[in-house]
């Protein structure tokens, strides 16, 4: 029997390769920033979900890819990309291995402030220094290639090349939390202590998880600054990071699924409320019914979005028990 899992995802995967070939440019340049989103919730779902780190400056590694690859392309000449995207993905992975070295010694709500510390700090330097363009940010002058095949200027292959990023993401993910290290992740998320008294030193199994974690968010931030081409300090703000965290929660911790659902709603709820066709002058106030929605969300469902198969499921059992245990009673 087929895992209704794996057909789901092959589906979905499948959806998201036709979208250049049945929408235009509008429908391409939205698909292309949720792949981005999604790859950068992966990359959170692999500290929350499965290891259970909440790591709130998730964004400063999103950001820091995203700056060296405009930094370090060149001015005028194609950058190449067998040397580029390895380039901004190392800088966050060692960015995010100085940050989980120290914050890791930490644990609960004083490792969430320390890892936002570090992502401030990152923010002030960019945003504050002529490093990275101060508030105005800084653009990317040309786009990477891989010689003939790839051009990283078009949408199109932009586009093709953030769902091949993303199939990959979820793929080594999904290989990684199956592995024996997967399972010592899971083993301290559950219980930390007990992984000890059996032996197993977390810190370096915490500390590997969060330089892949930083490492993935790089990739993010490398696709975002190509789609783009240009960067600016807002992607390394605690509201980035905090936007992040809600599309896993929202779309179901603990399942590399959610953080696919979870960043599609989130960018689809995002550009609903600001579409001024539909809210008109109330689009400027787009946050206020994305944050009842997301609340609504939370409250009614609390195993998030890739769990509502499961609670309707549960639901109809139960009235279906409770219909029998009524009829058995009835005299």
């Amino acid at each position: 029997m087929v895992n209704s899992r794996i057909v789901f995802v092959a589906l979905a995967f499948l959806a998201l390769a036709s979208v250049p070939l049945v929408s235009g440019s509008f429908a391409i340049d939205l698909v292309t920033k949720i792949m981005v989103f999604a790859v950068f919730a992966l990359s959170l779902e692999l500290l929350v979900g499965s290891t259970g780190l909440v790591c709130f400056g998730q964004a400063a590694f999103f950001g820091i890819g995203a700056y060296a690859t405009v930094l370090l392309s060149p001015q005028s000449d194609a950058a190449s990309l067998l040397w580029l995207l390895p380039a901004a993905m190392c800088s966050a992975a060692l960015y995010a291995l100085v940050v989980g070295a120290l914050s890791l010694r930490t644990k609960g709500v004083y490792f969430i402030m320390v890892t936002l510390a570090f992502a401030q700090m990152a923010y002030y330097v960019v945003h504050d220094t002529p490093l990275g363009g101060g508030t105005d940010g800084i653009y990317l002058n040309v786009r990477p290639v891989l010689g003939t095949v790839i051009d990283l200027g078009k949408p199109e292959v932009v586009y093709g090349f953030a769902w091949v990023c993303l199939a990959a993401t979820f793929g080594l993910l999904a290989l990684v939390l199956r592995s024996r290290f997967g399972r010592a992740l899971a083993g301290i998320k559950t219980n930390e202590q007990r992984m000890r008294a059996t032996g197993f030193s977390t810190y370096p199994y915490k500390l590997a998880a969060f330089t892949i974690s930083g490492a993935l968010a790089g990739l993010a931030g490398f696709l975002f600054a190509v789609k783009d081409g240009f960067v600016n300090p807002e992607l390394l703000s605690w509201h980035f990071s905090g936007a992040v965290l809600i599309m896993i929660i929202l779309g179901g911790l603990g399942h590399l699924r959610g953080a696919l659902i979870g960043a599609f709603a989130f960018a689809l709820l995002q550009e609903f409320f600001k579409s001024e066709a539909i809210f008109g002058g109330f689009a400027k106030h787009w946050n206020l019914g994305l944050g009842l929605i997301i609340i609504a969300c939370v409250a009614l469902l609390p195993r998030g979005l890739v769990g509502l198969p499961g609670q309707w499921r549960d639901r109809l059992v139960g009235r279906a028990a409770l219909r029998g245990s009524a009829a058995r009673s009835t005299p």
